[in-house]
């Protein structure tokens, strides 16, 4: 796996981040453009998998920013929920690395 080097890796986190950062700013752009229903909208469901899957502090950033699902408890419910995951398998990662340190 000689492509996991700490570039590659920091370049992805950077742009997931970007990513989801975007991606807030545009659905709360396409909620208020228009009424329910008019506007093909950016799904929660996408919002989480892009916090998920690396974009957890520029989904924070643009909820905060965009003022954006704020009010949606189950959403906020399940961001912090993926926050913890991702915490927890940090946690996991670093202790197996210090584990089984040469």
């Amino acid at each position: 796996m000689h492509f996991l080097t700490h570039a590659n890796i920091a370049t992805f986190l950077i742009a997931m981040n970007f990513i989801a950062f975007a991606a807030f700013g545009i659905d709360k752009m396409l909620a208020e453009a228009g009424p329910r229903g008019s506007v093909r909208r950016i799904s929660e469901a996408t919002l989480l998998q892009l916090a998920f899957l690396g974009g957890i502090f520029g989904a924070f950033a643009g909820r905060h920013l965009f003022r954006h699902k704020t009010r949606k408890q189950p959403f906020f419910t399940r961001l912090y929920v993926v926050a913890v995951v991702q915490v927890m398998g940090l946690g996991m990662v670093a202790g197996w690395f210090y584990l089984h340190q040469g």
